[in-house]
């Protein structure tokens, strides 16, 4: 075995975008940085998940938009070899050179290969001799065992780990080579018939693509679809995807799975079957932690959190590691499992890792007012040194037709939180604005009122382009904006964003 060795002052381990965010403001004051990744720089969004599966959405939405406006002819199903085409784009065709110039640019270190805590402020990376391993230098001639690097942090690790999908115990299902939401972002060609195992935002969002593609597919979902927004929001989506020709199942799952020849047979819970010619499974996600090696740190089972996650203070700094030196950011805490959230917590941690340790002159260490958040300390609720949007103003879009996009708790967990919230709803199609994009549009929108404070705490729109409409409430809620100076923000007429004066007329104002 080949091994060296080398100092940095900060390690990431992780090269997607939340990793590759958390180095470059690392980088800022000076410190010198290493990025380590086992796989594409750039990370599950760029190649598996947020990117293609947009680009494969895409198509679909643009038909569905065509359909519905006067004037304009239904252009057909989409050419699904153009489609996978531009998908091929917009991945790169799964080469990372582009994002390899960047992290280079960006002065920071790049090794390839598997990253695992080895000890106090000391990652242990290793990659086959063969594969992409750069940086590493050769092994000696003949040796084929895997080359190792010791890269020891002189101030912090952040982890950026990500997370792995989940494959349920279900009889057969391993066996029956299902995919994952990999092998649904990434296939080269629409399978003739597909079954989906998951209602949430892969599940949605994927049986949506694939419909619209051609392929006949069926959804399973065991309670409703997203889950984790609004009830009526899971209702539309699901009312638009059976429309869409997707038969859509609640209250069911596998209990057994058989693949034979090009067929796979699912036996439902409820003593039904149904057959595709793929299956995609969309359950869930963990922490990827499981090969991290977090004993070798003295954290144990019992300090993890669910799934098995990092658990972060609101600097995203490991708790129970003693002398405060490991960090976490992105899907690897379980705080808020997506991208954007993840970028968010990544922009935190690399601020508090650059004040607290950063010497270059000019830097941007927070001013006497915002202090900088030594160890141990507790940031100002707010700063940029704090991750507080993790707690009260998530956001999430998906994008299905029609979209669905939120921002903060549901009313159900902000009642369960003992906020006192008053939930008011509109109907869009009432508003002018959408009646001039198309005569079928369809939409609802919903704030949550603190009715003791007056600001909003929550917001949801479910309709067509709903993502572009969640920044103006996200910011409404992170600016804890009073009502009585919200009315005072006149919307464009003839928009869809009139919607907000519809919401305080509706509370009142």
């Amino acid at each position: 075995m080949t091994v060296t060795e080398e100092s940095f002052d900060v390690v990431v381990i992780g090269g997607g975008p939340v990793g590759e965010n958390a180095a470059d403001r690392a980088s800022r004051t000076g410190l010198s940085v290493a990025l380590v990744e086992s796989e594409l720089v750039g990370g599950e969004c760029s190649y598996w998940a947020c990117m293609p599966s947009k680009v494969l959405l895409r198509a679909g939405a643009v038909r569905a938009l065509a359909r519905d406006t006067p004037g304009l002819t239904d252009p057909g199903a989409p050419d699904a070899a153009a489609v996978f085409a531009r998908r091929d784009e917009i991945t790169s065709h799964w080469d990372d050179s582009g994002q390899v110039s960047w992290v280079e640019g960006a002065g920071l270190t790049l090794v390839r290969g598997h990253g695992r805590l080895a000890g106090e402020r000391l990652v242990e990376v290793t990659a086959p001799k063969d594969g992409p391993a750069a940086g590493f230098g050769a092994a000696a001639e003949g040796d084929d065992a895997p080359v190792t690097r010791l890269l020891r942090a002189r101030h912090a690790v952040i982890v950026a780990t990500g997370s792995v999908p989940v494959l349920p115990d279900v009889p057969g299902l391993a066996e029956a080579a299902p995919w994952s939401s990999r092998e649904a972002t990434s296939a080269d060609a629409v399978p003739e018939s597909l079954v989906v195992v998951g209602g949430g935002v892969v599940g949605v969002e994927m049986a949506n693509a694939y419909a619209d593609l051609g392929s006949q597919v069926t959804l399973l979902a065991r309670g409703g679809l997203l889950s984790s927004a609004e009830p009526f929001a899971g209702e539309m989506v699901a009312e638009a995807l059976r429309a869409a020709g997707v038969d859509v199942r609640l209250g069911v799952e596998p209990s057994a799975v058989e693949r034979a020849g090009g067929t796979v047979t699912v036996t439902l819970s409820d003593g039904g079957t149904v057959t595709a010619a793929e299956i995609l499974v969309a359950t869930g996600r963990v922490p990827r932690t499981a090969d991290l090696d977090v004993a070798a740190v003295g954290l144990d089972e019992s300090a993890l959190g669910r799934g098995g996650a990092l658990v972060v203070d609101e600097s995203l700094q490991v708790t129970g590691v003693p002398g405060g030196w490991l960090y976490a950011c992105g899907d690897v805490t379980g705080r808020a499992p997506t991208t954007h959230q993840g970028k968010y917590q990544a922009r935190v941690v690399g601020d508090v890792v650059a004040a607290r340790y950063g010497t270059q002159e000019g830097d941007r260490s927070p001013t006497a007012g915002d202090p900088v958040p030594g160890v141990g300390a507790e940031p100002a609720r707010w700063s940029r040194y704090a991750a507080t949007a993790d707690q009260d103003a998530r956001v999430q879009v998906v994008f299905t037709q029609p979209q669905v996009a939120w921002v903060g708790p549901t009313e159900r967990e902000a009642r369960a939180a003992g906020l006192p919230v008053e939930a008011v709803s509109y109907d869009l199609s009432w508003v002018a604005g959408a009646s001039v994009e198309s005569p079928g549009y369809a939409g609802r929108a919903q704030v949550l009122v603190d009715t003791q404070r007056r600001v909003l705490v929550g917001a949801t729109f479910v309709g067509p382009d709903a993502g572009e409409m969640l920044h103006a409430a996200t910011i409404a809620v992170v600016g804890q904006v009073p009502l009585d100076r919200l009315w005072h923000a006149v919307p464009a007429y003839p928009t869809v964003s009139e919607v907000w004066l519809r919401f305080l007329e509706s509370y009142g104002l």
